[in-house]
């Protein structure tokens, strides 16, 4: 297995108050800083949105390939590994903000998981974008930089309400219909307790009907409610989240597979080897190769 460093993880801050808090910058400027150079992989401890109006490259997210192009909008989580590698100067906008900040704003945590913008694991494709919608957010864009440039008062108050605008519009372009939206309103309860608890117990229950029986729900009708929510159901989330795991460790640190299948809860080596197999098509040792 190749080995390779850590993954850096970059943290967002005002070094004037060294608080957690929020920033806007235009890719153009991000490219000429880092004289062309495509960064290497790394993790945030903030929310990024990657805005390219004129672009041509490509974007890893959890080790998924995206084509960087024209009009596209991404949305990276907190603790999501990505890489952005360009062939040339793009046009556009990179906004990051932390979760302080949207507690700062007045912006309930529970906004950004109602918007579905930010996925945890699995596939996180971007949202293309029409000339309008472009013309739109990019108004946004410039107000939050003007105002993070200036000395006014209350002037991260208007950043936040911008922000909140501008997600808003991104959530309103989505095209994933809800054709039963009192269903959907009552699932989300559920689906924001079943990521908590997957979060915090992947590496231990393998199974949905551990997590069902924490949430007293039946098995089946949680795997119906979180499909209808996000589109793959609660166990295939659950299998993402192990998935991601293992994929950072396998190609991040030196840990042998063995000590991987243990950290992650299997019982044996043999177990992990067949699941990984099962859902990626290729074996843990081929891999990390």
């Amino acid at each position: 297995m190749t080995q390779s460093s850590p993954i850096p993880t970059y943290k967002l801050i005002d070094h004037s108050k060294n608080r957690l808090l929020f920033n806007i910058q235009k890719m153009g400027d991000i490219y000429d800083r880092q004289k062309g150079n495509g960064n290497q992989p790394h993790r945030h401890d903030f929310y990024t949105i990657i805005f390219a109006k004129k672009a041509s490259g490509i974007h890893l997210i959890d080790f998924n390939e995206y084509q960087l192009t024209n009009n596209l909008i991404f949305f990276v989580s907190p603790g999501q590994v990505h890489q952005i590698i360009e062939k040339e100067q793009s046009n556009g906008w990179v906004i990051t903000f932390s979760r302080e900040f949207l507690e700062e704003s007045h912006i309930d945590y529970c906004f950004i998981e109602d918007i579905n913008l930010f996925t945890d694991y699995g596939q996180s494709p971007p949202l293309p974008l029409n000339q309008q919608e472009i013309d739109i957010l990019n108004t946004y864009s410039h107000q939050m930089l003007t105002t993070l440039s200036s000395e006014t008062k209350f002037r991260m108050s208007a950043i936040g309400a911008l922000l909140k605008l501008f997600l808003i519009t991104c959530n309103n372009i989505c095209t994933l219909e809800q054709k039963h939206p009192q269903q959907v309103h009552a699932g989300t309860t559920i689906l924001k307790a079943y990521k908590n608890l997957v979060e915090n117990h992947f590496s231990e229950w393998h199974k949905v009907h551990q997590y069902a029986e924490a949430l007293h729900v039946t098995p089946d009708h949680l795997n119906r409610t979180i499909k209808l929510l996000i589109g793959k159901t609660a166990k295939e989330y659950l299998q993402s989240r192990i998935i991601i795991a293992a994929k950072r460790m396998l190609f991040f640190s030196d840990l042998s597979t063995k000590e991987i299948s243990f950290e992650l809860g299997f019982s044996e080596p043999s177990n992990f080897s067949n699941f990984f197999k099962k859902i990626t098509g290729i074996s843990p040792s081929q891999y990390g190769k």
